[in-house]
Protein backbone atom coordinates (compact mmCIF):
# COMPACT_ATOMS: atom_id res chain seq x y z
CA UNK A 1 0.00 0.00 0.00
CA UNK A 2 1.35 3.41 -0.95
CA UNK A 3 0.08 6.29 0.93
CA UNK A 4 0.65 10.20 0.54
CA UNK A 5 1.03 13.20 2.59
CA UNK A 6 0.01 16.25 1.01
CA UNK A 7 0.63 19.29 3.11
CA UNK A 8 3.27 17.66 4.97
CA UNK A 9 4.87 20.80 5.97
CA UNK A 10 1.97 22.24 8.34
CA UNK A 11 1.02 21.46 11.82
CA UNK A 12 -1.10 18.17 10.68
CA UNK A 13 0.99 17.21 8.04
CA UNK A 14 3.67 16.97 10.83
CA UNK A 15 1.50 14.85 12.95
CA UNK A 16 0.47 12.83 10.23
CA UNK A 17 3.94 11.68 10.06
CA UNK A 18 3.87 10.81 13.94
CA UNK A 19 0.23 9.46 13.91
CA UNK A 20 1.43 7.08 11.09
CA UNK A 21 4.68 6.34 12.46
CA UNK A 22 3.00 5.60 16.36
CA UNK A 23 0.50 3.15 15.31
CA UNK A 24 2.36 1.18 12.65
CA UNK A 25 -0.31 1.90 9.91
CA UNK A 26 0.29 -0.93 7.34
CA UNK A 27 1.88 1.17 4.73
CA UNK A 28 4.68 0.01 1.86
CA UNK A 29 5.74 3.22 0.74
CA UNK A 30 4.79 6.82 1.47
CA UNK A 31 5.10 9.41 -0.64
CA UNK A 32 5.15 13.50 0.65
CA UNK A 33 3.94 16.55 -1.24
CA UNK A 34 4.02 19.89 -0.22
CA UNK A 35 3.92 23.27 -2.82
CA UNK A 36 6.58 24.79 -4.55
CA UNK A 37 8.21 26.55 -1.61
CA UNK A 38 8.01 23.33 0.46
CA UNK A 39 9.37 20.80 -2.60
CA UNK A 40 12.85 19.56 -1.80
CA UNK A 41 12.14 19.92 2.34
CA UNK A 42 13.51 16.31 4.02
CA UNK A 43 12.08 14.79 6.88
CA UNK A 44 12.50 11.51 8.40
CA UNK A 45 10.00 8.88 8.63
CA UNK A 46 10.43 5.13 10.31
CA UNK A 47 14.23 5.90 9.82
CA UNK A 48 14.04 6.90 6.71
CA UNK A 49 14.92 10.06 4.86
CA UNK A 50 12.09 11.23 2.93
CA UNK A 51 12.05 13.91 0.13
CA UNK A 52 8.96 16.45 -0.50
CA UNK A 53 7.46 16.13 -4.05
CA UNK A 54 5.64 19.38 -5.52
CA UNK A 55 2.00 19.02 -5.72
CA UNK A 56 1.16 19.51 -8.85
CA UNK A 57 -1.58 18.39 -11.70
CA UNK A 58 0.15 15.38 -13.49
CA UNK A 59 -0.13 11.69 -12.96
CA UNK A 60 1.96 11.49 -9.31
CA UNK A 61 -0.71 9.47 -7.66
CA UNK A 62 -1.52 6.98 -10.12
CA UNK A 63 -0.08 4.68 -7.64
CA UNK A 64 -0.92 6.66 -5.07
CA UNK A 65 -4.16 4.00 -2.40
CA UNK A 66 -4.59 6.45 0.38
CA UNK A 67 -3.94 10.32 0.08
CA UNK A 68 -3.92 12.33 3.70
CA UNK A 69 -4.53 15.98 2.83
CA UNK A 70 -4.05 19.12 4.64
CA UNK A 71 -2.97 21.46 2.34
CA UNK A 72 -6.14 24.40 2.60
CA UNK A 73 -9.09 24.35 0.96
CA UNK A 74 -8.00 25.68 -1.98
CA UNK A 75 -5.85 23.52 -2.58
CA UNK A 76 -7.94 20.62 -2.13
CA UNK A 77 -10.08 22.01 -4.84
CA UNK A 78 -7.42 22.50 -7.01
CA UNK A 79 -6.34 19.15 -6.62
CA UNK A 80 -9.20 16.97 -5.83
CA UNK A 81 -9.28 15.41 -9.60
CA UNK A 82 -5.56 15.04 -9.49
CA UNK A 83 -5.31 13.11 -6.40
CA UNK A 84 -8.44 10.62 -7.27
CA UNK A 85 -8.22 10.32 -11.01
CA UNK A 86 -6.55 7.25 -10.51
CA UNK A 87 -8.29 5.44 -7.53
CA UNK A 88 -6.98 7.13 -5.08
CA UNK A 89 -8.95 8.09 -1.56
CA UNK A 90 -8.85 11.47 -0.43
CA UNK A 91 -9.00 12.06 3.51
CA UNK A 92 -9.03 15.48 3.59
CA UNK A 93 -8.50 17.62 6.35
CA UNK A 94 -9.80 21.05 4.74
CA UNK A 95 -13.59 22.53 4.57
CA UNK A 96 -13.71 22.07 1.23
CA UNK A 97 -16.13 19.21 0.42
CA UNK A 98 -17.45 18.75 3.82
CA UNK A 99 -20.97 19.65 3.13
CA UNK A 100 -20.92 18.25 -0.29
CA UNK A 101 -23.98 15.20 -0.09
CA UNK A 102 -21.78 13.14 -2.31
CA UNK A 103 -19.01 12.99 0.20
CA UNK A 104 -18.78 11.75 3.71
CA UNK A 105 -18.33 13.39 6.52
CA UNK A 106 -16.90 10.77 8.79
CA UNK A 107 -15.69 10.33 12.87
CA UNK A 108 -15.21 6.67 12.65
CA UNK A 109 -16.68 6.63 16.45
CA UNK A 110 -20.07 8.04 15.53
CA UNK A 111 -20.61 7.22 11.46
CA UNK A 112 -17.98 4.62 9.89
CA UNK A 113 -20.61 3.32 7.68
CA UNK A 114 -20.63 6.10 5.87
CA UNK A 115 -17.27 5.24 4.78
CA UNK A 116 -19.15 2.39 2.60
CA UNK A 117 -20.01 4.90 -0.49
CA UNK A 118 -17.32 7.27 -1.43
CA UNK A 119 -19.07 8.08 -5.08
CA UNK A 120 -16.25 10.95 -5.95
CA UNK A 121 -13.41 9.15 -3.60
CA UNK A 122 -13.33 11.70 -1.34
CA UNK A 123 -13.68 11.57 2.52
CA UNK A 124 -14.26 14.84 4.13
CA UNK A 125 -12.30 15.23 7.85
CA UNK A 126 -14.64 17.17 10.04
CA UNK A 127 -13.49 20.43 12.03
CA UNK A 128 -12.01 19.90 15.14
CA UNK A 129 -14.62 21.34 17.17
CA UNK A 130 -17.22 19.04 15.76
CA UNK A 131 -15.08 16.05 15.68
CA UNK A 132 -14.17 16.43 19.97
CA UNK A 133 -18.01 16.99 20.64
CA UNK A 134 -19.89 14.46 18.28
CA UNK A 135 -17.52 11.96 20.01
CA UNK A 136 -19.08 12.38 23.07
CA UNK A 137 -22.63 12.91 21.84
CA UNK A 138 -22.43 9.55 20.41
CA UNK A 139 -23.10 7.56 23.64
CA UNK A 140 -25.54 9.89 25.37
CA UNK A 141 -27.72 9.82 21.90
CA UNK A 142 -27.00 5.90 22.11
CA UNK A 143 -29.09 6.82 25.62
CA UNK A 144 -31.84 9.17 24.32
CA UNK A 145 -31.87 11.34 21.22
CA UNK A 146 -30.48 14.55 21.84
CA UNK A 147 -32.75 17.92 20.43
CA UNK A 148 -30.41 20.40 21.50
CA UNK A 149 -26.78 21.47 22.02
CA UNK A 150 -25.10 24.55 23.60
CA UNK A 151 -21.62 24.91 23.31
CA UNK A 152 -18.78 27.65 24.43
CA UNK A 153 -15.36 26.51 22.57
CA UNK A 154 -12.61 27.93 24.00
CA UNK A 155 -9.52 27.51 21.33
CA UNK A 156 -5.91 26.82 21.70
CA UNK A 157 -3.72 28.76 19.04
CA UNK A 158 -2.85 25.22 17.38
CA UNK A 159 -6.02 25.93 15.57
CA UNK A 160 -4.84 28.25 13.33
CA UNK A 161 -1.61 26.19 12.97
CA UNK A 162 2.17 26.55 13.30
CA UNK A 163 2.76 29.76 12.87
CA UNK A 164 -0.21 30.55 15.36
CA UNK A 165 1.45 28.67 18.03
CA UNK A 166 4.89 30.51 17.53
CA UNK A 167 3.01 33.73 17.68
CA UNK A 168 1.37 32.93 20.54
CA UNK A 169 5.16 31.91 21.74
CA UNK A 170 6.62 34.83 20.98
CA UNK A 171 4.03 37.53 22.33
CA UNK A 172 4.06 36.03 25.70
CA UNK A 173 8.08 36.37 25.38
CA UNK A 174 7.67 40.54 23.96
CA UNK A 175 5.28 40.91 27.08
CA UNK A 176 7.70 39.71 29.19
CA UNK A 177 10.97 41.92 27.86
CA UNK A 178 8.54 45.12 27.69
CA UNK A 179 8.78 44.95 23.98
CA UNK A 180 6.13 45.77 21.58
CA UNK A 181 3.81 42.96 20.66
CA UNK A 182 3.49 41.66 17.10
CA UNK A 183 0.29 40.80 16.36
CA UNK A 184 0.06 39.03 12.74
CA UNK A 185 -2.09 35.63 12.75
CA UNK A 186 -5.34 36.61 15.19
CA UNK A 187 -7.82 40.06 15.06
CA UNK A 188 -6.10 40.98 18.03
CA UNK A 189 -3.41 40.11 20.85
CA UNK A 190 -3.57 36.47 22.19
CA UNK A 191 -1.48 36.48 24.77
CA UNK A 192 -2.73 37.49 28.51
CA UNK A 193 -6.34 37.92 26.18
CA UNK A 194 -9.48 36.03 24.88
CA UNK A 195 -10.35 36.50 21.56
CA UNK A 196 -14.67 35.54 21.17
CA UNK A 197 -14.03 35.21 17.40
CA UNK A 198 -12.96 32.21 15.13
CA UNK A 199 -13.45 32.21 11.30
CA UNK A 200 -15.31 34.96 10.42
CA UNK A 201 -18.42 36.21 10.77
CA UNK A 202 -21.67 35.51 8.79
CA UNK A 203 -24.99 37.07 7.99
CA UNK A 204 -26.64 35.58 10.98
CA UNK A 205 -24.08 36.65 13.52
CA UNK A 206 -22.48 33.28 14.35
CA UNK A 207 -18.77 32.23 12.98
CA UNK A 208 -18.22 30.04 10.02
CA UNK A 209 -16.55 28.64 12.92
CA UNK A 210 -19.69 28.36 15.24
CA UNK A 211 -21.96 27.28 12.07
CA UNK A 212 -19.67 24.28 11.30
CA UNK A 213 -20.26 22.94 14.44
CA UNK A 214 -23.87 23.55 14.10
CA UNK A 215 -24.42 21.78 10.60
CA UNK A 216 -21.44 19.08 10.38
CA UNK A 217 -22.97 17.71 13.56
CA UNK A 218 -26.40 17.19 11.86
CA UNK A 219 -24.62 16.17 8.79
CA UNK A 220 -22.09 13.11 10.99
CA UNK A 221 -24.97 12.05 13.31
CA UNK A 222 -27.61 11.99 10.85
CA UNK A 223 -30.24 14.01 12.85
CA UNK A 224 -31.90 16.91 12.82
CA UNK A 225 -30.16 18.18 16.74
CA UNK A 226 -29.37 21.62 16.88
CA UNK A 227 -26.43 23.38 18.02
CA UNK A 228 -25.86 26.69 18.97
CA UNK A 229 -22.02 27.32 20.09
CA UNK A 230 -19.83 30.74 21.06
CA UNK A 231 -16.18 29.94 19.63
CA UNK A 232 -13.09 31.72 21.62
CA UNK A 233 -9.95 31.70 20.83
CA UNK A 234 -7.94 31.65 24.26
CA UNK A 235 -4.27 31.57 24.86
CA UNK A 236 -3.52 27.90 24.89
CA UNK A 237 -0.50 26.72 22.66
CA UNK A 238 -2.42 23.47 22.06
CA UNK A 239 -5.81 21.37 23.19
CA UNK A 240 -9.14 22.87 22.47
CA UNK A 241 -11.88 22.68 25.37
CA UNK A 242 -15.56 22.82 25.50
CA UNK A 243 -18.50 23.46 28.06
CA UNK A 244 -21.19 21.63 26.54
CA UNK A 245 -24.94 21.48 27.36
CA UNK A 246 -27.56 18.55 26.37
CA UNK A 247 -31.09 18.16 26.18
CA UNK A 248 -32.09 14.64 25.74
CA UNK A 249 -36.00 13.66 24.50
CA UNK A 250 -35.80 11.45 27.53
CA UNK A 251 -34.79 12.40 31.33
CA UNK A 252 -31.58 10.77 32.07
CA UNK A 253 -29.54 9.74 35.13
CA UNK A 254 -26.36 11.13 35.99
CA UNK A 255 -25.06 7.62 36.06
CA UNK A 256 -26.44 6.19 33.16
CA UNK A 257 -24.27 8.99 31.17
CA UNK A 258 -21.11 8.48 32.90
CA UNK A 259 -21.39 4.93 32.02
CA UNK A 260 -21.84 5.07 28.61
CA UNK A 261 -18.96 7.52 28.18
CA UNK A 262 -16.58 5.30 30.37
CA UNK A 263 -17.61 2.39 28.11
CA UNK A 264 -17.42 4.93 24.44
CA UNK A 265 -14.78 4.24 22.19
CA UNK A 266 -12.33 7.34 22.06
CA UNK A 267 -13.32 8.32 25.61
CA UNK A 268 -11.58 9.09 28.77
CA UNK A 269 -13.52 10.32 31.94
CA UNK A 270 -11.61 12.26 34.45
CA UNK A 271 -14.41 13.57 36.64
CA UNK A 272 -13.73 13.55 40.57
CA UNK A 273 -14.40 17.27 41.47
CA UNK A 274 -13.96 16.01 45.06
CA UNK A 275 -10.26 15.76 44.34
CA UNK A 276 -9.98 18.13 41.75
CA UNK A 277 -9.91 15.81 38.67
CA UNK A 278 -11.05 17.15 35.79
CA UNK A 279 -9.79 17.23 32.10
CA UNK A 280 -7.48 20.41 31.32
CA UNK A 281 -5.53 21.63 28.05
CA UNK A 282 -2.45 20.53 30.41
CA UNK A 283 -1.15 17.33 30.49
CA UNK A 284 -3.86 15.87 28.05
CA UNK A 285 -1.39 17.25 24.62
CA UNK A 286 -0.34 14.22 22.03
CA UNK A 287 -3.51 11.69 23.91
CA UNK A 288 -5.97 10.05 21.66
CA UNK A 289 -8.86 9.82 23.30
CA UNK A 290 -11.37 13.17 24.27
CA UNK A 291 -11.47 13.92 28.15
CA UNK A 292 -14.97 14.48 29.83
CA UNK A 293 -15.45 15.66 33.44
CA UNK A 294 -17.83 18.26 35.12
CA UNK A 295 -20.33 15.92 34.29
CA UNK A 296 -23.36 17.04 35.70
CA UNK A 297 -27.57 18.04 35.42
CA UNK A 298 -28.54 21.16 33.98
CA UNK A 299 -29.81 23.14 36.36
CA UNK A 300 -32.20 24.80 34.07
CA UNK A 301 -33.50 21.56 32.31
CA UNK A 302 -34.83 18.70 33.98
CA UNK A 303 -33.57 16.53 30.55
CA UNK A 304 -30.50 18.32 30.48
CA UNK A 305 -26.92 17.40 31.48
CA UNK A 306 -23.87 19.19 31.10
CA UNK A 307 -20.10 18.46 30.91
CA UNK A 308 -16.58 19.91 30.37
CA UNK A 309 -14.12 18.30 27.43
CA UNK A 310 -10.41 18.84 26.07
CA UNK A 311 -9.02 17.14 23.06
CA UNK A 312 -5.62 17.77 21.14
CA UNK A 313 -7.19 19.71 18.01
CA UNK A 314 -3.85 18.79 16.12
CA UNK A 315 -4.46 14.75 17.07
CA UNK A 316 -7.98 13.32 17.14
CA UNK A 317 -8.97 17.26 15.77
CA UNK A 318 -7.24 16.37 12.53
CA UNK A 319 -4.08 14.13 11.66
CA UNK A 320 -5.46 11.18 14.29
CA UNK A 321 -8.76 11.16 13.14
CA UNK A 322 -7.77 11.10 9.37
CA UNK A 323 -5.64 8.14 9.73
CA UNK A 324 -8.72 6.54 11.67
CA UNK A 325 -10.76 7.02 8.56
CA UNK A 326 -7.60 4.97 6.78
CA UNK A 327 -7.24 2.21 9.43
CA UNK A 328 -11.24 1.44 9.03
CA UNK A 329 -11.24 1.60 5.50
CA UNK A 330 -8.34 -0.80 5.25
CA UNK A 331 -9.62 -3.23 8.23
CA UNK A 332 -13.24 -3.41 5.74
CA UNK A 333 -11.54 -3.82 2.53
CA UNK A 334 -12.87 -0.56 1.41
CA UNK A 335 -9.36 0.17 -0.72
Amino acid sequence: MKVAVVGVSGAVGQEFLRVLEERNFPLDELVLFGSARSAGSQYTFKGETLTVKELRENDDFQDITIALCSAGGGTSLKFAETITKHGAIMIDNSSAFRMDEDVPLVVPEVNPEDLHKLPRNIVANPNCTTIQMVVCLKPINDLSPIKRVHAATYQAASGAGAAAMAELEKQIKQIAAGDPVTVEKFQYQLAFNLIPQVDVFTENGYTKEEMKMYHESRKIMHSDLEVSSTCVRVPVLRNHSEAIWVETEDALELDQVRDALSNAEGVTVQDDPANKVYPMPLGSASKDDIFVGRLRRDLSNPKGITFWCVGDQIKKGAALNAVQIAEYMVKKGLV
